[in-house]
């Protein structure tokens, strides 16, 4: 009988209790099993809109981004490595020819193998261009998935652990909807398994280093960096946060020289031997470097929502300026843009700083440097996502802003239906209960605006399928998308900058460890 009263008194958990989550129900398994639960739903996910049609899909004479990175695999297996950049009557430049560093190269390289072993006419030189047979698509969609498996998943738990490493049970919790929300981000999936492009290994190596940072081991950290770099050159859109944040970590220790030392050596020696088939003259290094830089498409391609391509509606940028001072305005106003946050990180290195200096400086790249793409939104988008827990609605913001920036790109490609798809998984991952704590209380001001950009969003996505723009102005509505994101990638930018020089409580990164008491 004692016993019975006993069991009777004790209490039971409440349903109500709002840290009884399907996170936090996820997260009591452990973090492991919780990331595979979710990587295994992101692979279905990312399969799912691999069904869809990709970039150039049937589009003779050049096709799309599908048929450069089939192209690409087509020349490095076929061509040897010192005329992989080079033209040449068997590599025609003009044809989709390698513009990425020499990692991206030995990538397709790799890749190009593994087509060739399956199914050898799809990377045959000469005769496969355009090349779209059923087992060519889907061999092409496999090296896609398993990069993203192999490199960006990893990361992303790599990041995980180390970022929630030490903080308490109830912020833990979070830990499932942030991996989702990371690992669902539905303008990576758009782009990589929808488009196709392979955004997902310099993303992944930059996340891994990112990682590598805030668990305090900068050598290897800069060793992942720079590989990130040798793979896509945009990926320099966070090295002013890396160079400032690390710069300012060496000239607190003890032997500042030594540290810049150790990490300048462990950069330098990655970019030797990734380089090192063309170092051996100054020619074959020109060669490749000369295509990383592509000066000649002018600043500016399509209405990406970028400082350039919005303010040419009263300032005719290539009218009025040459090639040369072109360069030279975007070069100081992409320092200029990234300068306050160089300087708060060199002046008090937090980590907390460091992942809002990775936002403002991609940002400041996407505004104002040059020859920027729709598709480079991408880079701000991913330290905003590390944010996500403790700025989740400039995340959400952020986010919405870039799907409706490529939203006509995503259209050439007939992705709409996909699109829809993982806007809607999003929003429904990003409010789920307990993933992180929305305000109820919020300004009216402050809602009414957020209700009248929301209805501008959704006006301009029907807007964009059911009318047909005036002959005059045939891209109409693509400029006023440019117009509304231009604007407010702009606020976010200046918001983040104001962030930085105002950091979180201490205790809001429970990362930062007290050496002291």
């Amino acid at each position: 009988m004692e016993k019975k009263k006993i069991r009777k008194k004790l209490p039971k958990p409440e349903s109500s209790d709002p840290e009884t989550t399907i996170w936090s129900w996820i997260v009591q398994r452990g973090t492991t099993a919780s990331f595979i639960c979710i990587s295994l739903f992101a692979l279905l996910v990312r399969v799912c809109v691999s069904l869809h049609p990709y970039s150039g899909a049937g589009t003779p004479p050049k096709y799309g981004d599908y048929e450069a990175q089939r192209h690409w695999m087509e020349i490095t297996i076929n061509l040897p490595v010192k005329e992989w950049y080079r033209n040449s009557s068997s590599n025609d430049l003009s044809y989709w020819g390698l513009d990425y560093p020499p990692l991206t190269a030995y990538q397709s390289y790799f890749h190009g193998l593994f087509l060739r072993l399956f199914e050898a006419k799809s990377v045959s030189l000469y005769t496969s261009r355009g090349y779209e047979s059923y087992i060519g698509k889907l061999l092409m969609r496999w090296t896609v998935l398993s990069s993203d498996a192999l490199i960006f998943f990893p990361a992303v738990l790599y990041f995980v652990t180390v970022y929630y490493s030490g903080k308490p049970i109830k912020e833990k919790s979070k830990i499932a909807w942030h991996i989702a929300l990371i690992l669902l981000n539905p303008c990576l999936i758009l782009i990589d398994h929808g488009h196709f492009q392979y955004n997902c290994i310099s993303l992944g190596l930059t996340v891994a280093a990112v990682a590598a940072i805030l668990s305090d081991r900068d050598v290897v950290g800069s060793i992942l960096f720079s590989l990130a770099l040798n793979h896509k050159q945009m990926s320099a859109y966070f090295a002013p946060a890396f160079f400032s944040y690390l710069l300012g970590k060496c000239l607190r220790r003890q032997s500042p020289v030594i540290e810049v030392a150790k990490l300048g050596l462990a950069v330098v020696g990655t970019f030797a031997v990734v380089w090192s088939p063309y170092l051996h003259s100054a020619e074959a290094f020109l060669e490749v470097l000369s295509r990383l830089a592509p000066f000649e498409r002018g600043i500016y391609e399509d209405y990406v929502a970028n400082f350039w391509c919005t303010t040419s509606i009263l300032i005719k940028w290539k009218r009025l300026f040459t090639m040369q001072p072109l360069k030279l305005l975007s070069l100081v106003a992409t320092v200029s843009a990234c300068l306050p946050s160089m300087i708060q990180l060199i002046w008090s290195p937090k980590k907390s700083s460091f992942l809002y200096g990775l936002l403002n400086s991609s940002l400041a790249f996407y505004l104002f440097s040059f020859q920027v793409h729709e598709k480079s939104i991408l880079l701000p988008l991913l330290p905003a996502s590390f944010l996500a827990v403790e700025k989740p609605f400039v995340f959400l913001w952020l986010t919405q802003n870039a799907l409706l920036s490529m939203f006509p790109l995503l259209t050439r490609d007939k992705l709409i239906v996909p699109y829809v798809a993982l806007y809607g998984l999003f929003i429904l991952i990003y409010y789920a209960p307990g993933g992180t704590q929305h305000k109820n209380g919020t300004r009216s001001s402050f809602a009414t605006l957020k209700l009248f950009l929301l209805a501008c969003f959704l006006l301009l996505h029907v807007v964009y399928l059911t009318i047909t723009p005036p002959r005059k102005y045939p891209f109409l509505f693509e400029a006023l998308i440019m117009l509304l994101c231009f604007f407010q990638f702009v606020v976010i930018f200046l918001y983040t900058n104001t962030k930085l020089w105002k950091p979180p409580k201490p205790s809001a990164l429970s990362m930062e460890t007290k050496k002291h008491h």
